[in-house]
């Protein structure tokens, strides 16, 4: 199945109180991951999330702000990574790519954290674009949308 082929993304239900997130961001490409906010963002509205952003220097640091998160005094019930690499003329998208994603999943899977993925891996801006416009298939809204998934598993399972 396609994104085109997808159902639009909505706030599913979370049980208990409305969660507060946290959305890292990396805007190195700034039009495209505000765009990824803004679905973020109308997805937590959706059912009264609160969420803090931060930026951080690019996409390679997004996992490790999250870890940094969750040593902080500050309690988040999930987290939402934003961020967009476009291919270039080297390596270094494959390897920011794939060690960013890596990290992302290793935080996730090691801390057992709820955690939407809104990492856009593009050949070229113009795909990245078309998957953070507020007209349709808005990675940043699946990515939250995925993270209060996540959230209400947790909670459903006593794991939160």
């Amino acid at each position: 199945m396609s994104t085109q082929d997808a159902t639009l993304p909505s706030a599913p239900r979370v049980q208990g109180p409305p969660p507060h997130l946290l959305i890292a961001r990396a805007p190195y490409y700034r039009g495209v991951v505000d765009g990824l906010t803004i679905g973020a963002r109308r997805i937590l509205h959706e059912i009264g999330a609160t969420a803090e952003v931060l930026d951080v220097a690019g996409a390679y640091e997004l996992p490790q702000v999250i870890r940094i998160a969750m040593r902080g005094s500050k309690r988040f019930d999930g987290f939402i990574a934003l961020g967009c690499i476009v291919r270039g003329e080297t390596d270094h998208y494959d390897f920011i790519c794939r060690t960013t994603m890596d990290g992302i999943m290793n935080v996730a899977l090691q801390f057992g954290i709820a955690l939407g993925t809104g990492l856009l891996t593009c050949d070229t801006i113009v795909q990245a674009e078309s998957r953070s416009g507020q007209d349709g298939h808005n990675k940043g809204a699946e990515a939250a949308a995925a993270a209060l998934l996540q959230i209400d598993a947790a909670r459903h399972l006593g794991a939160a």
